[in-house]
Protein backbone atom coordinates (compact mmCIF):
# COMPACT_ATOMS: atom_id res chain seq x y z
CA UNK A 1 0.00 0.00 0.00
CA UNK A 2 1.35 3.71 -0.81
CA UNK A 3 0.87 6.43 1.22
CA UNK A 4 1.50 9.66 -0.24
CA UNK A 5 1.96 13.01 2.16
CA UNK A 6 1.70 16.30 1.70
CA UNK A 7 0.78 18.09 4.97
CA UNK A 8 -0.43 16.09 7.50
CA UNK A 9 -4.09 16.97 8.48
CA UNK A 10 -6.74 14.09 6.90
CA UNK A 11 -6.10 10.65 5.21
CA UNK A 12 -7.99 9.99 2.26
CA UNK A 13 -8.92 6.97 0.87
CA UNK A 14 -10.61 6.70 -2.47
CA UNK A 15 -13.43 4.41 -3.13
CA UNK A 16 -14.75 3.79 -6.95
CA UNK A 17 -16.92 1.18 -8.70
CA UNK A 18 -19.13 1.03 -12.20
CA UNK A 19 -22.09 2.10 -10.62
CA UNK A 20 -23.90 3.09 -7.02
CA UNK A 21 -27.28 3.80 -5.77
CA UNK A 22 -28.49 5.88 -3.10
CA UNK A 23 -31.74 5.48 -1.46
CA UNK A 24 -33.69 9.13 -1.26
CA UNK A 25 -33.99 9.91 1.88
CA UNK A 26 -38.11 10.24 1.33
CA UNK A 27 -38.16 7.19 0.58
CA UNK A 28 -41.24 8.42 -0.74
CA UNK A 29 -42.82 5.75 -4.04
CA UNK A 30 -42.93 7.98 -6.51
CA UNK A 31 -43.31 6.95 -9.97
CA UNK A 32 -39.74 8.48 -11.26
CA UNK A 33 -36.80 9.18 -8.34
CA UNK A 34 -33.49 10.23 -8.35
CA UNK A 35 -30.55 9.48 -6.82
CA UNK A 36 -29.45 12.06 -4.54
CA UNK A 37 -26.44 13.54 -4.88
CA UNK A 38 -25.05 13.59 -1.48
CA UNK A 39 -24.68 11.24 1.32
CA UNK A 40 -27.11 11.92 4.55
CA UNK A 41 -25.76 10.96 8.38
CA UNK A 42 -27.30 8.10 8.00
CA UNK A 43 -25.55 6.05 5.23
CA UNK A 44 -22.13 7.81 6.40
CA UNK A 45 -23.04 6.35 9.77
CA UNK A 46 -23.69 2.92 7.98
CA UNK A 47 -19.94 2.94 5.95
CA UNK A 48 -18.29 3.77 9.38
CA UNK A 49 -20.14 0.77 11.10
CA UNK A 50 -19.64 -1.51 8.36
CA UNK A 51 -15.69 -0.99 7.77
CA UNK A 52 -15.29 -0.55 11.63
CA UNK A 53 -17.88 -2.70 13.12
CA UNK A 54 -16.75 -2.14 16.47
CA UNK A 55 -18.69 0.64 16.81
CA UNK A 56 -21.92 -1.29 17.08
CA UNK A 57 -21.39 -1.85 20.07
CA UNK A 58 -23.38 0.50 22.06
CA UNK A 59 -23.95 2.57 19.48
CA UNK A 60 -25.45 5.99 19.46
CA UNK A 61 -25.39 6.62 16.26
CA UNK A 62 -22.85 9.02 16.00
CA UNK A 63 -20.33 9.26 13.34
CA UNK A 64 -17.11 9.12 14.67
CA UNK A 65 -14.12 8.62 12.80
CA UNK A 66 -15.18 9.59 9.00
CA UNK A 67 -14.55 13.61 9.16
CA UNK A 68 -15.24 14.45 5.46
CA UNK A 69 -16.30 12.60 2.28
CA UNK A 70 -16.51 13.79 -1.82
CA UNK A 71 -18.76 11.65 -3.89
CA UNK A 72 -18.09 12.49 -7.85
CA UNK A 73 -19.85 10.76 -10.87
CA UNK A 74 -20.12 10.55 -14.89
CA UNK A 75 -24.19 10.24 -15.01
CA UNK A 76 -27.47 9.13 -13.53
CA UNK A 77 -28.86 5.87 -15.63
CA UNK A 78 -32.88 5.67 -15.17
CA UNK A 79 -33.21 1.63 -14.06
CA UNK A 80 -36.90 0.08 -13.40
CA UNK A 81 -37.16 -1.53 -10.04
CA UNK A 82 -40.58 -3.71 -9.50
CA UNK A 83 -42.20 -3.06 -6.15
CA UNK A 84 -44.59 -3.96 -3.87
CA UNK A 85 -46.41 -1.47 -0.96
CA UNK A 86 -46.18 -2.73 2.39
CA UNK A 87 -49.77 -3.29 3.31
CA UNK A 88 -52.80 -5.39 1.98
CA UNK A 89 -55.45 -4.33 0.23
CA UNK A 90 -58.38 -6.05 1.10
CA UNK A 91 -61.06 -7.19 -2.55
CA UNK A 92 -64.01 -9.66 -3.34
CA UNK A 93 -67.44 -9.50 -1.14
CA UNK A 94 -68.45 -9.98 2.28
CA UNK A 95 -68.14 -13.96 1.87
CA UNK A 96 -65.69 -14.51 -0.56
CA UNK A 97 -62.58 -11.63 0.05
CA UNK A 98 -59.06 -11.72 -0.75
CA UNK A 99 -56.42 -9.60 -0.09
CA UNK A 100 -53.29 -8.61 -2.29
CA UNK A 101 -50.51 -6.62 -2.88
CA UNK A 102 -50.17 -4.89 -6.30
CA UNK A 103 -47.62 -4.39 -8.21
CA UNK A 104 -45.61 -1.02 -9.60
CA UNK A 105 -42.71 -0.07 -11.59
CA UNK A 106 -40.48 2.50 -10.28
CA UNK A 107 -37.86 4.55 -12.09
CA UNK A 108 -34.90 5.20 -10.25
CA UNK A 109 -31.54 7.23 -10.77
CA UNK A 110 -27.94 5.05 -10.56
CA UNK A 111 -24.73 7.07 -10.59
CA UNK A 112 -22.73 5.47 -13.00
CA UNK A 113 -18.47 5.39 -12.50
CA UNK A 114 -19.22 6.69 -9.01
CA UNK A 115 -15.89 8.19 -6.94
CA UNK A 116 -16.22 8.35 -3.19
CA UNK A 117 -13.20 9.91 -1.11
CA UNK A 118 -13.82 9.70 2.82
CA UNK A 119 -11.19 11.34 5.07
CA UNK A 120 -10.33 10.16 8.25
CA UNK A 121 -7.84 11.71 11.09
CA UNK A 122 -5.73 9.14 11.51
CA UNK A 123 -3.55 6.48 9.66
CA UNK A 124 -4.54 3.82 10.90
CA UNK A 125 -8.64 4.33 10.27
CA UNK A 126 -7.06 4.43 6.81
CA UNK A 127 -5.40 2.04 6.63
CA UNK A 128 -8.52 -0.12 7.82
CA UNK A 129 -10.98 1.88 5.41
CA UNK A 130 -8.44 0.94 2.58
CA UNK A 131 -8.43 -2.85 2.78
CA UNK A 132 -12.67 -3.39 2.73
CA UNK A 133 -15.29 -2.51 0.22
CA UNK A 134 -18.37 -0.24 0.53
CA UNK A 135 -21.41 0.24 -0.44
CA UNK A 136 -23.92 2.85 -1.26
CA UNK A 137 -27.06 1.75 0.56
CA UNK A 138 -27.57 -1.85 -1.34
CA UNK A 139 -25.14 -4.06 -0.57
CA UNK A 140 -25.04 -4.80 -4.23
CA UNK A 141 -23.41 -1.62 -5.79
CA UNK A 142 -20.04 -2.15 -4.33
CA UNK A 143 -17.29 0.38 -4.08
CA UNK A 144 -13.94 -0.74 -3.77
CA UNK A 145 -10.81 1.24 -2.25
CA UNK A 146 -8.42 2.48 -4.96
CA UNK A 147 -4.11 1.49 -4.02
CA UNK A 148 -3.06 4.30 -2.06
CA UNK A 149 -4.06 6.89 1.09
CA UNK A 150 -3.34 10.33 0.12
CA UNK A 151 -2.70 12.55 3.21
CA UNK A 152 -3.68 16.55 2.71
CA UNK A 153 -4.26 19.43 5.27
CA UNK A 154 -8.18 20.07 5.28
CA UNK A 155 -7.64 23.29 3.53
CA UNK A 156 -5.90 20.79 0.46
CA UNK A 157 -9.32 18.74 0.76
CA UNK A 158 -11.56 21.36 0.92
CA UNK A 159 -9.97 23.61 -2.24
CA UNK A 160 -8.53 21.18 -4.87
CA UNK A 161 -10.92 21.14 -7.50
CA UNK A 162 -9.19 18.91 -10.08
CA UNK A 163 -8.30 15.87 -7.44
CA UNK A 164 -11.58 16.44 -5.07
CA UNK A 165 -14.39 17.39 -6.66
CA UNK A 166 -17.69 16.69 -5.64
CA UNK A 167 -20.73 16.92 -3.23
CA UNK A 168 -20.37 16.96 0.25
CA UNK A 169 -23.18 17.12 2.39
CA UNK A 170 -22.33 19.04 5.43
CA UNK A 171 -23.77 17.79 8.82
CA UNK A 172 -24.19 21.54 10.61
CA UNK A 173 -27.29 24.07 10.66
CA UNK A 174 -27.41 27.22 9.20
CA UNK A 175 -28.82 29.32 7.13
CA UNK A 176 -28.10 27.19 4.04
CA UNK A 177 -29.26 24.16 5.85
CA UNK A 178 -32.07 21.75 5.01
CA UNK A 179 -33.47 18.78 5.89
CA UNK A 180 -32.41 15.30 5.33
CA UNK A 181 -33.92 13.09 7.84
CA UNK A 182 -34.74 11.93 11.08
CA UNK A 183 -32.18 11.10 14.45
CA UNK A 184 -33.72 7.48 15.64
CA UNK A 185 -31.05 7.31 18.39
CA UNK A 186 -31.78 10.74 19.68
CA UNK A 187 -35.99 10.71 19.87
CA UNK A 188 -35.97 11.71 15.86
CA UNK A 189 -34.78 14.74 16.29
CA UNK A 190 -34.19 16.45 13.03
CA UNK A 191 -30.81 15.94 10.92
CA UNK A 192 -30.33 18.76 9.32
CA UNK A 193 -27.00 19.64 6.60
CA UNK A 194 -25.83 21.91 3.67
CA UNK A 195 -24.62 21.20 0.19
CA UNK A 196 -20.33 22.03 -0.68
CA UNK A 197 -19.57 21.77 -3.97
CA UNK A 198 -16.15 21.52 -5.26
CA UNK A 199 -14.70 21.92 -8.98
CA UNK A 200 -16.87 19.76 -11.59
CA UNK A 201 -19.04 16.77 -9.47
CA UNK A 202 -20.73 15.51 -12.33
CA UNK A 203 -17.46 14.33 -14.61
CA UNK A 204 -16.98 14.57 -18.44
CA UNK A 205 -14.36 11.48 -18.24
CA UNK A 206 -12.72 9.63 -16.39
Amino acid sequence: MIVIKTNSMYYIVRYSGPFGFIKPWTAVRDSETFSQQFLTPSIVTGIERKLFPELLKDDDGEIKKIVGHRLSYKQISQQQEQIQPRGWNEKGTKNNKFYERPYAILVRGVMLEPVLFLAFLNLSDAEIAAKQHICLSRNEDVLYPGGEILEVSKEDFDTDEELFSGFELVFENNDQSFLVGYNRYKKNEKMLGHIKIVGTPVKNNY
